[in-house]
């Protein structure tokens, strides 16, 4: 934006020295120092804001995305009724059972694991 050098930073300075006066010179140049690092340090608070409001609305915007996507609330359904089923008593001698019939096809061992299921609970 400013493009200013160090020869014009000296010119500067000799003709505030003959303009203030020696005296006030160095309180001017503190006042002056002061001024320009508040003048800094709220650029750079600005800056920081417009950044955190970019990236807030960038989070925004992948929230609503992923929201709008169906996908996940099936994942969540079926995770919800795939545990509502193991909750069901009986499930888990049930999935033995299928997996020994997968195994082996003969239906000796599933009796055998019905008996011993009915012989437990009763």
């Amino acid at each position: 934006m400013f493009d200013i050098g160090f020869s014009e930073l000296v010119l500067i300075g000799i003709v505030a020295l003959f303009v203030i006066g020696p005296d006030r010179l160095p309180m001017v140049a503190r006042t002056a120092g002061l001024w320009v690092g508040k003048m800094r340090g709220f650029v750079t608070s600005v800056k920081a804001d417009i950044d955190h409001e970019l990236a807030a609305d960038e989070l925004k915007k992948i929230l609503k995305e992923q929201t709008d996507s169906s996908g996940i609330h099936e994942i969540i359904e079926e995770t919800k009724s795939a545990t509502d089923d193991i909750k069901k008593p009986g499930y888990v001698m049930n999935a033995i059972v299928d997996d020994v019939k997968d195994d082996d096809g003969s239906d000796n061992q599933v009796e055998k694991i019905e008996k011993t299921n009915l012989n437990e609970r009763g």
